[in-house]
């Protein structure tokens, strides 16, 4: 299923300039999603991440990662209405920088769930190529 930017709002809690996810372009829930991020220089962190030489702050990625993630999980009817909150980062990795003009394509993969805590496998990607990965931890509430 795809998702527009209004039906994102409906799942996710998060507003702009925190929202860090522009679209869904493939969910299955309580599996996975892919969203884009057109990244623009109209981003509020370009402001001092770095003055003359604006990169997305990696930690950035991870939380749009964490966003795609938390669309994935949260659409299943059993979370409807849940908030999925960050519980830890392993693994991180970052490949490349993330520009004004790129679009990040943001895959999570859940891999396994006990109770209300969850695990997946996220990678971002600009052109096809990694920008960052990680492993993620998230809780439902």
């Amino acid at each position: 299923m795809e998702l527009d930017i209004q039906q994102i709002m409906e799942i996710l809690p998060h507003r702009p300039p925190f929202l860090l996810v522009d679209k869904i372009i493939a969910c299955e829930p309580g599996k996975s999603a892919t969203g884009i991020k057109c990244v623009t220089m109209n981003e509020p962190f370009f402001t001092g991440h770095f003055p003359g030489h604006p990169v997305m702050p990696g930690v950035l990625i991870l939380e749009a990662l964490a966003q795609a993630g938390a669309v994935a999980a949260l659409s299943l009817e059993e979370n409807k209405g849940k908030l999925a909150l960050f519980g830890g980062v392993k693994h991180a990795r970052f490949k490349r920088q993330v520009v004004p003009g790129d679009v990040l394509e943001l895959t999570c993969e859940l891999i396994d769930r006990r109770g209300p805590v969850g695990y997946g496998k996220a990678v971002a990607r600009v052109d096809g190529k990694i920008a960052a990965q990680a492993e993620l931890t998230f809780v439902i509430q």
